[in-house]
């Protein structure tokens, strides 16, 4: 027996020995894509099973090294069963293929999720979050606050104009129009009166003279009424009748004649209407109306004016030429021949005063601004809309 434990002693003396090199070899850096076992054998060694027998080693022969890659589950065990500690070395921490996997889909998701995230949130919340200068929202308040001031400008110009429009064809209803009250200023429902209408044939005339007589002493009116011609002359009226070509009727015996095609004819009122009257006028020109096929009847004429309105320092007036008409409406042909006058406005260009045309020009000028800021701040917005639309898309197409 001391014999065996001699021999032996100096065999595992000569492997202990040949051990620091293999231990140096266990120390190594590890790969952090897999665990490494190091098992050290000798390289002269009998692979077969010794039962009861003693394996000699030769000490003359250098370790081995073999590697082998074991995967361990979350507890840290092997597939032996044995357990190992994963220590943090200075290149970071040693984990296998499936956590590390893991790992990255969970940061991938997360940052998809801040993706998503920040692309819900508001200007506000994105400069709280980036710190960065939230300029599409500055954009869209400048985009609000040059729109608002272009329709307020806007809606202050069309209501002076449509105003004006309004009271204005008042006035010449007073002016032109035969039997206007003032009850018929204001629109109430139920009407407090009838529609102006005439029902016999005298007073046809009478109103045709009515306007011409009116339209003769334009110059009495309070209103700055002018003609239309250059030299300030009155212009001839142009009375326009729309009949049926054959319309008459025998209501003695309940017969008619009746042919429904309109035909028109329109002439002008010379400057001796005002002195004969119409319906000397109308004789005079071989014309017979014969009510019975009379649709309607139109005069025509028209009316210049300026208007100075204080609306600023820099706002001009504006000039305008009115396109009067008053129709006689028998459409019904049931004995109430309807009067209703309406007045069309067209602006033209004026020529006042020098001074002031400097003004007017000066607020062109800013208006021109305006519209010209107004539609490059709308194509930067619909710009950033466009990026946004993009992107969203984008977003949609990865989650």
């Amino acid at each position: 027996r001391s014999s065996c434990s001699s021999d032996t002693d100096v065999e595992m003396s000569s492997y202990s020995s040949s051990s620091p090199a293999s231990t140096s070899k266990q120390h190594q850096p590890a790969d952090h894509s897999a665990v490494v076992d190091v098992v050290v054998a000798p390289a002269e060694s009998n692979n077969e099973n010794l039962v009861g027998q003693k394996q000699k080693i030769n000490t003359n022969a250098e370790p081995v090294v073999q590697q082998r890659e074991t995967t361990l589950n979350d507890s840290g065990v092997g597939e032996g069963g044995y357990r190992m500690n994963i220590n943090e070395s200075d290149e970071g921490v040693v984990e296998s293929p499936v956590l590390g996997h893991s790992r990255s889909v969970q940061q991938n998701e997360e940052r998809l999720r801040r993706k998503l995230q920040f692309f819900f949130m508001n200007p506000i919340e994105k400069w709280q979050a980036k710190r960065r200068f939230p300029y599409k929202f500055v954009v869209q308040v400048i985009k609000i606050i040059l729109v608002t001031l272009q329709l307020c400008l806007f809606a202050h110009s069309r209501y002076t104009h449509v105003n004006y429009t309004w009271d204005n064809t008042i006035t010449f209803s007073h002016l032109f129009l035969r039997g206007w009250d003032i009850t018929m200023e204001v629109s109430t429902y139920p009407p407090e009166t009838g529609p102006l209408s005439v029902y016999v044939i005298e007073d046809f005339f009478k109103t045709i003279d009515y306007a011409i007589d009116g339209y003769a002493n334009l110059s009495e009116a309070i209103g700055p009424y002018s003609y239309p011609n250059e030299d300030n002359t009155m212009a001839p009226m142009q009375l326009c009748l729309y009949r049926y070509k054959d319309g008459t009727i025998f209501g003695f015996n309940e017969s008619y004649v009746f042919n429904p095609e309109i035909d028109s004819l329109c002439l002008d009122l010379d400057g001796n209407v005002t002195t004969i009257g119409s319906r000397k006028f109308l004789h005079q020109k071989d014309i017979h109306i014969n009510f019975s096929a009379l649709v309607k009847a139109e005069l025509k004429f028209a009316i210049k004016t300026v208007n100075f309105k204080a609306a600023g320092p820099i706002t001009s007036p504006d000039c305008y030429q009115f396109d009067i008409q008053i129709l006689f409406n028998n459409q019904d042909h049931d004995g109430q021949m309807t009067l209703r006058l309406e007045a069309e406005p067209t602006r033209l260009v004026c020529h006042g005063d020098v001074e002031f045309i400097k003004k007017s020009q000066f607020d062109d000028a800013l208006r021109s601004i305006l519209n010209i800021l107004v539609i490059l701040i709308c194509i930067v917005s619909f710009a950033l809309c466009a990026r946004a639309i993009y992107r969203a898309q984008l977003l949609r197409i990865i989650t």
